[in-house]
């Protein structure tokens, strides 16, 4: 495998290992997965992650539907399906990269580091479903599977104890007929070849844009929306001014 090279980069994947309780063998394994295609482009067309995310996206699949199926027997089949959504999803891998700090590990180009990419939700997603698929070549199915359990099944035992899972552009729907007297309306935009689309979803409430989110379909980024208005009402002194629709 070729060497890939980052700034004090063996010292922070080591620090990521000690942090999600992992080790790696293969420490050129690690580092790819570790790798942005901005920072690859930059250094001349080093290999970048995007293949060991498309390797982690089907490990993390089978793993957590095989966890929920035999961890709640008697839910039925639509159940199982929206559990499975609610756990993966940009919104949630986002979360659980930034609890690692996956971010601070990341290689990226200067144009990303710029603007923000550390913090980036697409980025960190893929990045750990990357480092998933890097530690499943690296290590195994069921080493692969322990990982993925120690950080995903406190999440699938909540949303349980909890009693439903969060559907966001339904709590929208609600709080907003509620305190505004107004509906919700969405505009997607779509960015990225087929195989790997990106949508983002605008959501706006009286006229006024109240969240916007990123996913990998356009329902997925609808409800990273629908999440942001929600918390953006919740705490809102005012809601949005009246505003004439905006233009499609």
């Amino acid at each position: 495998m070729t060497k890939l090279r980052g700034r004090s980069l063996g010292r922070r994947a080591s620090a990521l290992e000690r942090r999600v309780g992992v080790r790696f063998r293969d420490k050129d394994l690690l580092k790819l997965a570790l790798t942005h295609r901005s920072y690859a482009y930059e250094q001349g067309g080093l290999p970048t992650n995007e293949r060991l995310e498309f390797l982690g996206d089907a490990v993390l699949g089978i793993v957590i539907t095989e966890s929920i199926y035999n961890e709640f027997p008697t839910l039925p089949e639509g159940s199982l399906a929206k559990m499975r959504a609610a756990l993966v999803n940009m919104i949630v891998l986002a979360d659980v990269a930034r609890e690692i700090g996956l971010g601070e590990s990341i290689l990226l180009g200067r144009g990303e580091e710029m603007t923000g990419g550390r913090d980036k939700s697409s980025i960190l997603a893929d990045a750990f479903e990357a480092l998933l698929g890097a530690y499943f070549l690296d290590r195994g199915i069921k080493a692969a599977q322990k990982m993925i359990l120690d950080i995903f099944m406190p999440r699938i035992r909540g949303q349980v104890e909890g009693g439903t899972t969060i559907d966001y552009k339904t709590s929208l729907q609600e709080m907003a007929a509620a305190q505004l007297g107004s509906l919700p309306d969405y505009q997607i935009s779509e960015a990225g070849p087929d195989h790997a689309k990106r949508f983002n979803a605008t959501v706006y409430l009286r006229g006024t844009a109240f969240g916007t989110g990123e996913g990998r379909s356009k329902k997925e980024a609808e409800q990273a929306a629908a999440k942001i208005a929600v918390e953006r009402l919740r705490t809102s002194e005012e809601p949005p001014p009246e505003q004439e629709p905006a233009r499609r």
